[in-house]
C-alpha cells in the first residue's frame, strides 16, 4: 500500500498544483495544511501579530473553497492549528503513511519547518519536495543557484531567450480516497478560535472585495481579462491608485497559490492570439516574471536577505524608534500622500505597488528606520504577502537588496506624478476634504494659518508633519554626492 499525505503550502488549489498530481498514483492520500501556531504570536518588539486578521480571515476564506474542491471528489482538507513538526509527524504514524509530498520553499523559517519534519519521521517514509508557485521551474532557468544574477533584467532576459514555460496541469479527474481509518471532528476555524477579536469590516473605500479561495481567484482572472477586456491597457493604468482595474489585483490569490501563475501566462497568451497582443499583455508576462525572480534570489542567498544589511552586508545603523514607527504604521505622519496609503493598507489589506514604494522609501530612507520592521507590518497586514516578494522588494527599497544604487522616491514628486489632483488623498484622508486637491502634495510646506481658512488646524483635525521633510531629503542627496 502507498499511503501518502499532501502537506498543502502555499498551493492551496487543485489546478497545476505538482504535489497533488505527482501524489495521484497513491492507494490512499490525506490532504492536510497545518495553520502554524507561530503566526498568530506578537512581533517581539512591535506587539502586532505576525499575521494579522485580515490576511487571516483571506487565508480561512481559501481553506474553506479548497476543502469543498476536495469534497466534490470524495476527499477532505484536514486542517489543523500547531506545529507543523510535531502535527504532521504524528499524523505520519497514524495514518501509516509512506509517502509525503509538498511544495518546496526556500525562505529560512520554510525550510526549517520542513527540515524539523524530516527529522522527526521515520526513515522509510519518503518525503517528495516540488517546486512550484513560479512561472519557470528551477530546473529549467539558464544559472546554476551561484550564477543566478543580481540584475532582474540580466535575469529575465536570458530565461525570455532560453526557458519555457510548461503548460500549468489539469485538475485530476479523481483523487485517491482518504485513508480508511480516517477521522476527523475538526472544521475549518474561525477567526475567533485562532485568538482574533472579531472578523474585520469590509470597508466600501477598498480598490476591490476580495474573498479568498480558487474559485474566486480564477473568477477574478476572468473578470480582469476577458470580461472586463482590463488586459490591454495593463502597462498605461498599472501605476493607478484608485478602482479594481488600474492593475490585476491578482496577487491575493497568487500568494496563498489559489491561482497559479502558469495559469495566468497561458490566458495572456491565449488572449495575444485571439484579441490583442501589445507592451500590456507583454508586461503581464514582465510582472510575473519579477515574481520569479524574488523567489529564485532566496535559493542563492537565504537568510542573508533577512540580514539588516541585507545580501550586500552593508554596516547602516537604522533606527528602532517605536513611537515613530507606529506613526508610520497608523497613517499618521502628517504628510498626506504616506498617510492615505498607509491608511488603505490598514482598513483593507492592500496597496498600491506604487504607494508601496513610497511609503518603504519613507521609513527606510526618509526616517532611518530598520527596514524589517516595515517588511515586518506589510507581512502583517498584506493579504497578498509573500514572503519573497515582500523581503525582496523591501530590501530593494531599502538599499541593501539587488539594487547597490542609493535610490529612493521623493514623495512631493511622486504624489504630483500619481496623484496631482488629490482625489486619492482625499478619498483616504477626509479630514482634508476642504484642502484644494491641488496643495496636498506639498502640504507639510502650507502655512498654518492658511490652512485655518480651510478649517484645517495642524495637530488638532491632521498631524504635524512628524519629520523635517527637506532636510531629510537634504540628507539623502548629500549622500549621493
Amino acid at each position: 500500500m502507498k499511503n501518502s499525505l499532501l502537506w498543502f503550502r502555499n498551493d492551496l488549489r487543485l489546478h497545476d498544483n505538482i504535489p497533488l498530481t505527482k501524489a495521484l498514483d497513491s492507494d490512499t492520500l490525506l490532504p492536510v495544511f497545518v495553520l502554524d501556531e507561530s503566526l498568530f504570536e506578537p512581533h517581539s518588539t512591535l506587539g502586532f501579530k505576525k499575521m494579522g486578521a485580515r490576511r487571516a480571515k483571506f487565508l480561512l476564506e481559501t481553506l474553506t473553497d479548497l476543502d469543498k474542491q476536495l469534497q466534490s471528489q470524495n476527499s477532505k482538507l484536514h486542517v489543523l492549528v500547531g506545529d507543523p513538526a510535531k502535527l504532521l509527524p504524528d499524523l505520519i504514524d497514524k495514518y501509516h503513511v509512506t509517502d509525503l509530498y509538498h511544495q518546496a520553499e526556500p525562505a529560512h523559517e520554510e525550510k526549517t519547518v520542513r527540515n524539523n519534519i524530516k527529522k522527526q519521521i521515520e526513515p522509510g517514509v519518503d518525503v517528495h519536495s516540488f517546486w512550484g508557485s513560479t512561472l519557470y521551474q528551477l530546473s529549467d532557468i539558464p544559472f546554476s543557484v551561484s550564477e543566478i544574477p543580481d540584475v532582474y533584467t540580466q535575469f529575465r532576459k536570458k530565461c525570455e531567450k532560453q526557458s519555457d514555460v510548461h503548460d500549468p496541469l489539469l485538475v485530476p479527474e479523481s483523487i485517491p480516497p482518504l485513508p480508511p481509518d480516517f477521522e476527523s471532528d475538526k472544521s475549518i476555524p474561525a477567526l475567533e478560535d485562532l485568538g482574533y477579536d472579531a472578523e474585520p469590516e469590509f470597508d466600501d473605500r477598498a480598490v476591490l472585495h476580495f474573498k479568498g479561495g480558487e474559485t474566486e481567484g480564477l473568477k477574478r482572472m476572468n473578470n480582469y481579462i476577458w470580461e472586463g477586456d482590463h488586459l490591454k491597457n495593463y502597462k498605461k493604468t498599472r501605476n493607478g491608485l484608485l478602482g479594481a482595474n488600474y492593475s490585476s489585483k491578482f496577487s491575493p490569490w497568487l500568494a496563498v497559490g489559489a491561482l497559479s501563475p502558469r495559469m495566468i501566462h497561458k490566458e495572456v497568451k491565449k488572449y495575444e492570439d485571439e484579441r490583442v497582443s501589445n507592451q500590456s499583455t507583454y508586461w503581464m508576462i514582465f510582472e510575473l516574471i519579477w515574481r520569479d525572480y524574488w523567489k529564485f534570489l532566496f535559493v542563492k542567498y537565504d537568510p542573508q536577505i533577512f540580514y539588516p544589511g541585507g545580501i550586500q552586508g552593508k554596516d547602516i545603523d537604522w533606527k528602532h524608534d517605536p513611537k515613530l514607527f507606529q506613526r508610520w504604521a497608523e497613517g499618521t505622519t502628517g504628510f498626506p500622500f504616506v498617510d492615505a496609503n498607509m491608511r488603505e493598507l490598514k482598513h483593507t489589506g492592500f496597496m498600491s505597488n506604487r504607494g508601496r514604494q513610497n511609503v518603504a522609501s519613507v521609513l527606510a530612507k526618509n526616517f532611518g528606520i530598520d527596514w524589517r520592521w516595515g517588511a515586518a507590518w506589510f507581512e502583517s497586514q498584506l493579504i497578498d504577502y509573500d514572503v519573497y516578494s515582500n523581503y525582496g522588494n523591501w530590501a530593494y527599497v531599502a538599499g541593501v537588496g539587488t539594487d547597490s544604487r542609493n535610490r529612493y522616491f521623493h514623495i512631493v514628486n511622486q504624489a504630483k506624478k500619481y496623484d496631482n489632483d488629490g482625489e486619492y488623498m482625499h478619498h483616504w484622508l477626509p479630514e482634508l476634504d476642504n484642502i484644494p486637491g491641488k496643495l496636498l502634495p506639498e502640504f507639510h510646506r502650507q502655512n498654518p494659518e492658511e490652512l485655518k481658512m480651510y478649517d484645517v488646524i495642524l495637530g488638532v483635525d491632521y498631524p504635524k508633519p512628524i519629520i523635517d521633510l527637506e532636510k531629510s531629503y537634504e540628507r539623502l542627496r548629500n549622500k549621493n554626492s
